[in-house]
């Protein structure tokens, strides 16, 4: 039976609110061979108290200063030992109890595994579907209309990954997933929600940079022509939704 060890990686700074959400959703997971990595930005506000009350079920909790949400992510990712690591951040979860065991179950020994999210607000309400819908087939190129998979919903084998490259404040994780992709020589859709995904974040409170850093990106990788096409599309499909949704959900 297919059972790798997944690290999972949590990252956090100040955020007493969620993230014992976060931390059951991992820790209640059905499927048995986890490794669950804490990242704590030595939190001020009660976060770390809530992290200790599960010491005894984390593998790994490193609490100091870091240097922005690349760096500590990059020391998650150093101190992970799993066949398979995917980042659930505070205020993010698995999409079910059984989610980790339902991907695994969908097909054996892939690269990269992935599968749909759905949006919640602050109170943990859905906000419905992602607008950028997961693709039937995912590879390097399917980022050229916008991150059409989300970082919470995509489980890479660990030996394909590389540090975050911290040049890129905000949009680093669009660039470690292309990178890990262009790799990946089988890449399963689960054709499943997988994650749920707290709207909001730095990447839209400085949403200009975060725009600016994803066109650098795609420009690297797919031309600066076609990138310029590809922005105009994204434009109008971000329109169009929100004409007839009245929000992004992106």
């Amino acid at each position: 039976m297919f059972k790798p060890v997944l690290s999972v990686v949590t990252i956090v700074y100040n955020n007493v609110r969620d993230i014992e959400r976060t931390m059951l959703s991992v820790l209640n997971q059905t499927y048995p061979n986890i490794e669950y990595i804490l990242v704590d930005g030595l939190s001020t506000d009660g976060t770390l108290g809530i992290i200790k009350k599960y010491k005894d079920r984390i593998a790994a909790l490193i609490s100091e200063k870091d240097e922005g949400i690349y760096d500590a992510m990059n020391k998650g990712l150093a101190a992970s030992t799993g066949d398979y690591v995917i980042f659930m951040n505070s205020g993010d979860e698995f999409y079910a109890k059984d989610t980790v065991e339902n991907v695994f179950a969908a097909a054996e020994d892939a690269d990269i595994y992935y599968g749909e999210t759905e949006m919640i607000n602050d109170a943990g309400q859905s906000l419905g579907q992602r607008r950028h819908k997961a693709p039937e087939s995912f590879t390097w190129r399917s980022f050229k209309y916008g991150m059409s998979v989300s970082h919470q919903a995509i489980y890479i084998r660990r030996s394909l990954v590389e540090p975050y490259d911290r040049r890129y404040q905000l949009s680093a994780d669009v660039n470690w997933i292309i990178r890990a992709a262009k790799k990946a020589n089988r890449i399963v859709n689960v054709k499943q929600y997988v994650a749920k995904y707290l709207v909001g974040g730095m990447s839209k409170t400085k949403h200009r940079q975060s725009l600016q850093e994803r066109f650098d990106i795609m420009k690297r990788y797919y031309g600066l022509l076609p990138t310029i096409f590809n922005h105009a599309v994204i434009a109008f499909n971000l329109g169009w939704y929100w004409l007839r949704n009245r929000r992004t959900n992106d």
